[in-house]
């Protein structure tokens, strides 16, 4: 193998493939490596920890075909230290060298027999705009679990609803849900169960792509978005009965401007220390926000709103609060609550397709 590419380009390609290697030694060493693959003119890289995959084409000058896996991050970080310019790589008896200008770097390779082989999945691919999607893994993303002991909640659910397509995430204290209607990526009644963590990925991934193509198999799902394909494990296990847990009826309706809130939380969570929650005071007069840490100091926040109801005192987790803010669309948010111990809901004046649900925080 042997090629010449731009350090830039070929910096991107291992980075953007390396968040995929995986981080074993002893005999899954060879998870922690890139797997280039040159044929022409088209060098391939891959990185896998066998649950998530990343692969990136990139066009090079190429010499001759041939395949190494070398270790992703020093592989990466011997790129990052060259000089902007032209790079030469080539395949030698016992590794790759790496050239740059006056820099000579020799990398020690894997065994290339070694790497996981992957069989692209067959399916018939939906293609999506990248815009929409992109939205709605931002809304319901930061809600799934990173709890590994509970691994259905550490997944973003995809299900057919009605004529579209819903996405739901929650790690059983919040609830996020977003309705994409008329996308119909999965057959009548279909679910699948989509790591997070693949799908933090592809929202990287996604900035100037106009287009995404999914394709769906048993196991796996994968996510083609120009030169890059994410491919991912479905989780298996079923996913909480969720409909439930959304109130039907909320008789208090807190309506106030998105930014405003967003930071007037940031600010008074200066005193929410030690897990200390973040206090709402909602009447007629507005809203007053608050919060004490003992030995530490307290803040307090008054908010013009428009408040529909009984007065009402209720705490949330100010983190929790933030995510739900921020991953609703518009200027304005609604919050909606039946009490200080039943869940609370985030919704938007500007659409019905999204909904963010959290469980308020005891106080005495």
């Amino acid at each position: 193998m042997k090629f010449r590419c731009e350090r830039d380009a070929f910096l991107e390609a291992l980075t953007v493939t390396g968040r995929a290697a995986g981080t074993r030694g002893g005999f899954q060493l060879v998870l922690s490596g890139v797997h280039m693959s040159l044929a022409g003119d088209e060098l391939t890289l891959t990185a896998t920890d066998r649950e998530l995959a990343i692969t990136m084409k990139l066009t090079v000058a190429g010499e001759i075909d041939g395949e190494a896996v070398v270790t992703s991050r020093l592989a990466c970080d011997v790129v990052r230290a060259l000089e902007p310019g032209a790079v030469n790589v080539s395949l030698e008896d016992q590794g790759i060298r790496i050239e740059s200008a006056r820099s000579n770097f020799f990398l020690q390779k894997m065994g290339a027999e070694d790497f996981p082989q992957s069989n692209p999945i067959e399916s018939d691919p939906v293609v999506l705009e990248a815009e929409g999607l992109l939205t709605a893994l931002r809304q319901v993303v930061k809600a799934a679990s990173t709890d590994e002991s509970r691994p259905v909640l550490t997944g973003v659910l995809l299900s057919a609803e009605g004529d579209g397509l819903r996405l739901v995430t929650t790690d059983s204290y919040r609830l996020a849900l977003c309705d994409l209607p008329g996308l119909e990526v999965l057959s009548s009644n279909q679910s699948v169960l989509v790591p997070s963590r693949a799908l933090q990925e592809v929202i990287r991934l996604l900035g100037e792509i106009e287009q995404v193509s999914l394709r769906f198999s048993g196991q796996e799902a994968s996510v083609a978005m120009g030169a890059v394909i994410v491919t991912t494990r479905l989780i298996e296990g079923d996913f909480p009965s969720y409909q439930g847990l959304i109130p039907s009826h909320q008789p208090n309706r807190l309506t106030i401007d998105r930014v405003g809130f967003i930071n007037a939380v940031r600010r008074v969570r200066l005193m929410a220390q030690d897990s200390t929650p973040i206090k709402l005071e909602m009447s007629a007069s507005g809203l007053e926000m608050s919060a004490v840490t003992q030995d530490v100091g307290q803040a307090t926040e008054q908010l013009d709103a428009v408040f529909e109801g009984e007065d009402l005192v209720v705490a949330f987790n100010p983190e929790y609060l933030i995510d739900g803010a921020e991953a609703a669309p518009g200027d304005e948010i609604v919050l909606n609550t039946v009490d200080a111990l039943k869940p609370a809901v985030i919704r938007t004046t500007e659409s019905e397709q999204f909904l963010y649900l959290l469980m308020p925080v005891r106080i005495n």
